[in-house]
């Protein structure tokens, strides 16, 4: 009861409780495409290129996470891009990128005056007393737009996830789509690394997605169900974090892998069947 007394209190805790929903939805939609175009590597690399824009964001003296969400899109839309057009493959292109953004992002928080490794452990693993209004403000708009992205164009979506030529012969156009998701991937990254950090992010894209697989073979129902349970998790996180004064994406983790050990460990499972 004491969280939620001082919900109604204190503002950076409202600011974290909306984040915490609002960023279980987007991660929970795009992970359900991520997991199932079995791309959860991207999403690492996505993660770990972002610091290249936090170090460059503190050298500069602006916004951090302008600079991550600059750095996370061209991520993203470079990787597309480099399997497309020069035929590198994919694993090597994240990687490349993966260890690329975190050698700028070491360079560029040595280069600033007064650096200290203190500076960084917020986005490195999650503080709910630095979510802001205009966070709120950028993951509602988000969060509006991917669902109603969901809402409408989900079996196009899914095609694209699944078979990506299938999908070229119905007419759907397959480069776009893949460069709109990974834009909106990288976006919701970014825009959740207050809440879990960039080390324990990729957590947040994958365990809903696999916790929700483990009960439905349908795209259609884990798309409804691993935002629900992405959600549940950040909320439990939240408040475990709260109460016991540890990092808010180490609290989401323990609450998902708990959440996965449990239908895990269910009697019954789905029977593999063609996704609709």
């Amino acid at each position: 009861m004491e969280f939620f007394n001082d919900l109604v209190q204190y503002g950076y805790l409202r600011n974290a409780f909306l984040a915490a929903i609002l960023s279980g939805v987007a991660c929970g939609l795009v992970g359900t495409y991520i997991v199932s175009r079995r791309r959860v590597f991207l999403a690492g690399g996505i993660t770990h290129a972002s610091f290249g824009g936090l170090g460059l964001a503190f050298w500069l003296g602006t916004d951090p996470i302008a600079g991550a969400t600059l750095f996370a899109v061209l991520a993203a839309l470079g990787i597309e891009w480099a399997g497309d057009r020069i035929r590198l493959r994919e694993d090597s292109a994240i990687g490349i990128i993966w260890s690329v953004g975190m050698a700028l992002g070491a360079l560029f928080m040595s280069l600033r005056p007064g650096y200290t490794s203190g500076d960084l452990a917020a986005y490195l693993f999650g503080s709910i007393v630095t979510v802001t209004r205009g966070d709120i403000a950028a993951l509602a708009v988000l969060t509006t737009v991917l669902v109603a992205g969901a809402a409408l164009w989900l079996r196009p979506i899914m095609y694209v996830a699944f078979d990506r030529d299938f999908a070229r012969s119905r007419g759907i156009p397959t480069t776009l789509v893949s460069y709109l998701m990974a834009a909106m991937m990288a976006l919701a990254i970014v825009l959740s690394i207050r809440i879990m950090g960039i080390v324990l992010l990729i957590s947040l894209v994958t365990m809903p997605v696999a916790i929700a697989n483990t009960l439905t073979r349908s795209f259609r129902r884990i798309a409804l169900a691993a935002p629900a349970i992405a959600v549940a998790g950040n909320l439990a996180g939240l408040v475990l974090s709260y109460r016991w004064e540890v990092p808010p994406g180490t609290a989401v983790i323990f609450a998902l892998t708990v959440g996965l050990i449990a239908v895990k460990l269910l009697p019954l499972h789905p029977k593999p069947k063609a996704a609709a």
